[in-house]
């Protein structure tokens, strides 16, 4: 079995929905995508009875605070036990070129030059390419340029328990993208707000969808299950009723709007 355990659902201005990250969780392990912006990922990895230490694979997606600033905190969290010699095993982190540079480039203003050495022998970084395959906890990854408008995004596609699967990144999808992902099982794509809502939040000057939006993208490529994260938050208790009425009315599917904290069986 294979789980989804969504840290965080909101988008990057989102208060008491805490950003976008999540874990693929197997028997063999923890995998890691994006790490949101604060030191709430190591609260939220807590929540879900998830040990940082035993985490050897992150990616991520893009460059974006909410994205990436999280990992600074795992990286401080970690240090002591890599300054003692404790951590044994290479922790890997996919991700592309402009991530890599962002993180070092951040790393060696924000932390002290000990921790900085301590954390890097233990750190192997994958800088990926477009289309580059790794196995990571037994399952084959396909990391792929999601051609995004905006910062230099990565996504990638896999096959969990026999359902082909695919994590789409922060942006609306590329056109050219649209047969890379026709008719599969589980598809993560971010709406950012609903249709109604467009004119307060602004989606698509930000390079992002609205509910009705992704949902009519997705129909015609006859996606099963269609997972959307990375919204905005005023609806609080409502939002996942509200998001998922919207969709329905585009998209012939399953609708998921998980919440924070919430687990998607695969």
């Amino acid at each position: 079995m294979n789980k989804i355990i969504m840290l965080g659902t909101g988008n990057g201005g989102t208060m008491d929905l805490y950003n976008t990250c999540f874990v693929i969780q197997n028997e063999s392990g923890n995998f890691l995508i994006d790490t949101g912006g604060s030191i709430e990922i190591l609260k939220r990895l807590n929540k879900v009875n998830i040990d940082y230490k035993t985490i050897q694979h992150i990616f991520i997606s893009h460059s974006h605070t909410d994205h990436i600033l999280g990992l600074f905190w795992y990286f401080k969290k970690i240090s002591l036990d890599a300054l003692l010699g404790k951590i044994t095993e290479k922790i890997n982190i996919y991700c592309n070129d402009i991530v890599f540079s962002s993180i070092k480039g951040i790393a060696k203003h924000i932390l002290p030059y000990q921790l900085v050495d301590a954390i890097y022998k233990v750190v192997n970084f994958v800088v990926l390419q477009d289309e580059d395959r790794h196995q990571i906890n037994g399952v084959d990854y396909t990391f792929f340029d999601i051609k995004a408008k905006g910062t230099k995004q990565f996504g990638f596609e896999c096959v969990l328990n026999e359902k082909k699967f695919a994590f789409l990144g922060n942006e609306t999808l590329n056109p050219s993208l649209y047969e890379r992902i026709k008719n599969f099982d589980f598809v993560m794509h971010e709406a950012f707000c609903l249709e109604s809502e467009e004119n307060i939040f602004h989606a698509y000057e930000k390079n992002h969808s609205t509910t009705k939006s992704v949902s009519e993208v997705m129909n015609p490529l006859n996606i099963k299950n269609l997972i959307l994260y990375h919204t905005e938050e005023s609806h609080k208790d409502q939002r996942k009723d509200l998001y998922t009425k919207e969709a329905q009315q585009y998209f012939k599917g399953n609708i998921i709007v998980p919440d924070d904290l919430e687990i998607i069986e695969i």
